[in-house]
């Protein structure tokens, strides 16, 4: 049997040396990217500030809610609201991301990468890197934030991976989001007026309450809003024995933001080559 013929360019013997190359550019895209969010605050605050003092004020207000008939059966309401905490974290690490982005877009430095012998996609990638790894930071925080105020991981430690992992994916997803914003709206001003919005999607799943408990409409629209998905999902390890099908169910809230975003990035990215 006759094995298929390898395409010409990946026969090449420079092509292993360009994808290790476009690797490096990447990696170091990805962190100067995590620099600049930890030396301006801006960028830092709304990931882990904002969510943190939202959590203290939720928590500590509407603690009594686990009281109402049909609540989920959890150890105490911040168990509950830890995974509404770390889905806002990664919805507005994409913001911040889009932020980012737009002010590299108007001092120039995307313009800069675009004469580079570079794939144009490198800085995109490279932004969502580090949003990947602010999403990781955002899960260890609200985790450890969690322990320490008396919340219980009720799926032990792979469960605590598990949210980890979803966490990462969730804000590379978002960030795909604040990549196609960056590259239509080329304004960090136009980039940070859609941080109300975020909270208006937010509260319109079951990130904060459970659903069944939900007034309609917004019961109706949190059954087909992806976010009560990947909130369920991020929620189960944490309140209850780790399963399967929540996870599934949060991946596949995760890849319908992923792939909007990944489709809305590539258009502004061919969008932004062909104006460049």
């Amino acid at each position: 049997m006759t094995a298929a013929p390898v395409p010409a360019r990946l026969r090449a013997p420079g092509f292993a040396a360009r994808l290790r190359s476009e690797a490096r550019v990447v990696g170091e895209l990805g962190r100067r990217s995590v620099r600049q969010a930890f030396r301006r605050p801006q960028f830092l605050a709304p990931i882990i500030i904002f969510p943190t003092l939202f959590l203290a004020v939720n928590t500590g207000g509407a603690g009594r809610a686990v009281d109402l008939p049909q609540f989920p059966e959890v150890h105490g309401f911040l168990d509950f609201q830890l995974a509404g905490a770390m889905l806002q974290s990664t919805m507005l690490a994409g913001v911040s991301a889009a932020i980012a982005l737009a002010l590299d877009i108007e001092i120039g430095f995307i313009d800069r990468l675009f004469a580079a012998p570079i794939a144009r996609a490198s800085f995109v990638l490279g932004r969502l890197a580090a949003t990947a790894v602010m999403g990781a930071i955002s899960a260890l925080w609200f985790l450890s934030v969690g322990l320490v105020f008396g919340a219980h991981i009720e799926g032990g430690v792979a469960g605590a991976l598990v949210v980890i992992a979803l966490v990462v994916l969730n804000a590379t997803a978002f960030g795909t989001l604040g990549a196609a914003l960056a590259l239509k709206a080329k304004s960090a001003s136009t980039a940070q007026g859609i941080f109300p919005l975020v909270f208006v999607i937010l509260f319109l799943s079951s990130a904060f309450f459970p659903e069944n408990l939900l007034l309609e409409p917004a019961r109706t629209i949190a059954e087909w809003n992806p976010l009560s998905l990947i909130a369920d999902g991020l929620r189960d390890p944490i309140i209850s024995d780790l399963s399967l099908r929540p996870t599934l169910e949060a991946l596949g809230g995760i890849a319908i933001v992923a792939g909007i975003g990944t489709a809305l990035s590539v258009w502004g990215l061919r969008s932004r080559i062909q104006n460049a």
